[in-house]
């Protein structure tokens, strides 16, 4: 997943979208140790202060903590990753529903068309 930005949101959120996601994919292991703060910032292209920020935001739901002197890791609890995971599809689902919905098509439709795309 690269680091590209829309304007849409706050940069810093979207970091934390980006990061969740590289965590709740896999791409960032359960239990593996993050960059530190700058040099995510670097790769991204943010200010450090930007990403200390998202990194604290993704602190609070516990998909990461801090192992005071030696960095941030991802958690090793996969019931946590899993909940993220959930929440993270659920989202995206109301979205895409509302979506069509404001279509006019109906929940049955919905469904037809999800099936199909899933062939």
């Amino acid at each position: 997943m690269s680091w590209s930005f829309s304007n849409d949101k706050p940069i810093f959120q979207q970091l934390v979208d980006i990061i969740t996601l590289k965590i709740i994919s896999g791409e960032y292991p359960t239990g593996s140790k993050l960059e530190a703060v700058r040099e995510l910032a670097v790769t991204a292209g943010v200010n450090p202060n930007t990403m200390q920020r998202a990194l604290a935001e993704i602190e609070n739901t516990e998909l990461i903590y801090t192992k005071r002197g030696d960095g941030r890791y991802v958690t090793e609890d996969p019931d946590k990753i899993a909940a993220a995971k959930n929440a993270y599809v659920s989202e995206r689902v109301r979205v895409f529903i509302e979506s069509v919905k404001a279509l006019g098509l109906d929940d049955g439709e919905i469904l037809n068309a999800v099936k199909e795309e899933l062939k």
